[in-house]
């Protein structure tokens, strides 16, 4: 009877997938089945036979389909595996000897095939399809140093997000090597006490920041916005700072991916003492739109040195290092500027600067994020640069008004709406230059109303003057993009021997899986870039680009088959077969549609914030790329004001409705791309580590990366290669490390070949982005973050974890 409904179900759904246009197996595996159920309630031999048959040309189509490749082959076999060592039972044996089987005969063909099958499976452990081995070049002597390849100054210190300016995430210190980076074991552990879960918090309340490094002291900031300074060598608490963020706010992320340090003028770093005062926090005021900083001795100081801190509720605030207090040289005394200044359509938490600001000599430099397809007029992406002593507006620059760069007129607005930056800006002041990645205008799936200047400057790195704000030259890296690929992550500068010229480049990784290598001076490519015929026939009253731009150096996958469909059993990946042929899928760069398209990459990103890591003496690059689908489909509004993909009860309280896009010709239903049992559609592996030679864009290396042991039903550790969020940094002793995997560790890498030298479990989610430093007792530290991510859902926790080589 289960033979023979497994049959009836499989020929059903067999039958559909073959009118879609998909494999012919599953109407003759449905055939096998329901002719071995019917022999075998007849108590007649020929039973085994027909299902040693099955398995036999089973094993045959798998590995015509995938070739020896254990996790599809298992998807495709599993099952029939498992039934045929229950059909060999002597429960379903004994009744079919009375007809004189025996030993032999059915059964000993059925023994046979189970036997080659698993002789297969075994042979298919020792086989990585999807493995890329080679070793990347030894350090160069001459290779630049780190004042213009932008790695960290002072050695032993982490000034900025990336490490310094120029976001290399490159420490350069050596103390950690391969030979002995197994012996790493936890030096302290710190925990903040800010976990998601408060009244308003939405999914994406996330702990992702990478801490500054300054002198003996770490400063960090929490989910919830405070402010933390650290002693860097014990861990111990030296002072806490609480913003008093206004509440309700409109947030679709809430989170803080770091600070950023401007050094006092006579001193290159500070150094704080575990003696410093207790907390010091901001009175609010009730007159004021958003809080102010309360005028006494107390609270508020003049500041040589200062921290920078974005809020969720849009401000700026300067921050004294060594005590946390508000500098009251800052900002006309306030210590804090206003991002809501000149801002249109005010709605407090719909637009913040989650990224840390960019600081040059005389400048911070801001960006914002806005709400991700919520509506038609949200607020504008206006790039602006303050006076960095006094908090002055000096310039600002709109993507929708590109040439009006001088500060803006009292009374006046920015352009509602223009493409934004997000993440996180890079600056090389010796070129007067900042470079800023942008993201796409809200709808991200619709772009039929789109003015010139959003098609010219959405989804495009954009250098503009530092003196001026004026744009020096930009690179889109997707044209009229209809994906929601924003560039999202920091690019990185480096400086590259290219056939024995230095050329000052610019490393810009993208959601689509590129890595486009320009010269940063000019926005010239470095390694060629094509421009590649793209799909068409977008949604109505829309278009598509006619080409599509790709690197030399790329990650990206190649397209998706049905054969590349996967799940956990048989069936589901069935369902995922006739869910791929459902959808339109013509390759890369499908337009979204009312039917419902697959896109893929999805724009969780083959690269997302996290971005890359640059070794400059390597000339090389530590990329994880990630590959998930996702669908993406257009659903018709009536009208500007009706939830179309969301229920009447969502969403609650102020938090925004996602995806609803009002005032655009439709909604859209984003979504992985998934089977029913929750197992992503597409096969394995959906995660690496790899490693390419940036002079010559040639990947030399790629692994796999990470287990299912945290997201599977059992804690089993299988290494099937899992997606990532959150970088890596390199080390001048040629080790990487990399904490942003589902699975809960931190791991090292020999950079050279990519090789897995140690790993550490983490008690959380380790969705950030690791650093190393020199600790006042000589050692090197690596320091990472677990605090997880709603949307991945991996565990949330409010750890900072250091590790050290043994005294």
């Amino acid at each position: 009877m289960l033979l023979v409904a497994i049959g009836i179900g499989l020929g059903a759904a067999g039958a559909w997938l073959l009118a879609l246009g998909g494999s012919w197996y599953y109407v003759l595996a449905a055939l096998g089945f329901v002719a071995s159920g019917v022999l075998l309630a007849q108590r007649r031999r020929t039973a085994l036979w027909i299902y040693a048959l099955l398995v036999t040309l089973t094993l045959a189509w798998s590995l015509w389909e995938s070739g020896l490749d254990w996790w599809p082959l298992a998807a495709r076999n599993d099952v029939l595996f498992v039934l045929g060592l229950l059909l060999l039972t002597p429960w379903v044996t004994r009744p079919l000897a009375q007809e004189r089987l025996g030993m032999g005969g059915g059964r000993g063909a059925l023994g046979a095939a189970l036997g080659l099958c698993a002789v297969v499976s075994v042979a298919s452990w020792f086989h990585d399809a999807h493995e890329v081995t080679g070793t990347l070049p030894a350090p160069i002597a001459s290779a630049p140093g780190a004042a213009t390849a932008g790695a960290s100054e002072p050695a032993g210190e982490w000034r900025a997000y990336g490490g310094a300016p120029g976001g290399q995430r490159y420490a350069a210190i050596s103390q950690i090597t391969p030979q002995n980076v197994d012996q790493l074991r936890p030096a302290w552990q710190y925990r903040t006490g800010d976990m998601r879960g408060r009244p308003g918090d939405p999914v994406e309340t996330t702990f992702q920041v990478t801490p500054l490094k300054i002198g003996n002291s770490l400063f960090l900031c929490t989910p919830h916005q405070s402010v933390i300074a650290l002693n860097a060598t014990t861990g111990a608490e030296l002072w806490r700072y609480d913003p008093q963020i206004q509440s309700p706010l409109a947030l679709q992320h809430l989170t803080c991916r770091g600070l950023s340090y401007q050094a006092a003028p006579s001193a290159p770093s500070i150094a704080v003492q575990p003696t410093a005062p207790a907390p010091a926090r901001l009175a609010v005021s009730n007159q004021a739109t958003l809080p102010e900083a309360a005028s006494t001795a107390r609270s508020t100081a003049s500041c040589p040195a200062k921290l920078f801190m974005p809020t969720a509720d849009g401000r700026v605030i300067a921050l004294n290092p060594d005590t946390g207090a508000v500098c009251s040289n800052f900002g006309g005394g306030r210590g804090q500027i206003d991002l809501w200044a000149h801002m249109p359509n005010l709605k407090p938490g719909a637009y913040y600067s989650t990224s840390p600001v960019v600081v040059t000599a005389k400048l911070i430099i801001v960006g914002g994020t806005v709400l991700d397809n919520v509506s038609t007029t949200e607020q504008s992406g206006v790039i602006r640069a303050y006076d960095i002593e006094t908090g002055a507006l000096v310039w600002n620059w709109d993507s929708g008004n590109p040439d009006a760069t001088e500060p803006i007129a009292p009374g006046q607005r920015y352009t509602p709406n223009s493409p934004n930056s997000w993440s996180i800006s890079s600056v090389d002041e010796a070129l007067g230059l900042v470079y800023v990645p942008l993201g796409n205008q809200p709808p991200d799936q619709w772009g039929g109303d789109r003015s010139a200047s959003v098609e010219k400057f959405s989804s495009a790195i954009v250098a503009l003057d530092l003196a001026t704000g004026k744009v020096r030259w930009h690179f889109q890296t997707v044209h009229h993009d209809l994906w929601d690929y924003d560039v999202p992550a920091q690019p990185s500068l480096v400086d590259l021997n290219v056939n024995g010229t230095m050329v000052p480049a610019l490393v810009q990784p993208t959601k689509q899986g590129e890595l486009f290598v320009l010269d940063r001076r000019t926005g010239a490519p470095v390694l060629p870039v094509a421009e590649h015929p793209a799909p068409q026939g977008a949604a109505a009253g829309d278009r598509s680009a006619p080409t599509q731009p790709r690197s030399t150096l790329s990650f990206d996958p190649p397209p998706l088959t049905g054969a590349a469909m996967w799940g956990a059993t048989m069936f589901d990946q069935l369902a995922c077969r006739i869910a791929f042929h459902r959808l339109r899928y013509d390759g890369r760069f499908t337009p979204p549609s009312t039917q419902g398209s697959l896109i893929y990459p999805g724009n969780f990103g083959v690269f997302n914030w996290g971005g890359v890591a640059i070794d400059p003496q390597r000339q090389m690059v530590f990329a994880t790329p990630t590959y998930l689908a996702f669908t993406s489909r257009l659903v018709p509004r009536p009208d500007a004001k009706k939830l179309m993909v969301q229920s009447p009860g969502d969403p609650k309280g102020d938090l925004p409705a996602l995806n609803e896009n009002f005032g655009a010709p439709f909604a859209v239903k984003l979504a992985p791309f998934l089977s029913p049992l929750g197992v992503p559609c597409q096969q394995p592996p959906w995660g690496y580590v790899a490693g390419a030679d940036l002079r010559t864009g040639q990947v030399a290396w790629m692994h796999r990366n990470g287990t299912v042991r945290d997201q599977a039903p059992l804690p089993l550790p299988f290494r099937m290669g899992v997606p990532n969020l959150g970088g890596p940094v390199v080390t001048a002793g040629g080790v990487a490390f990399l904490s942003g995997t589902i699975d809960y560790y931190v791991r090292a890498y020999d950079v050279s070949t990519g090789q897995q030298l140690w790993q550490s479990r983490l008690p959380a989610g380790g969705q950030a982005t690791p650093m190393s430093y020199l600790g006042a007792d000589g050692r090197q530290y690596v320091l990472v973050v677990a605090g997880g991510h709603g949307s991945l859902g991996t565990k949330a926790g409010d750890y900072v974890i250091a590790y050290a080589l043994p005294k």
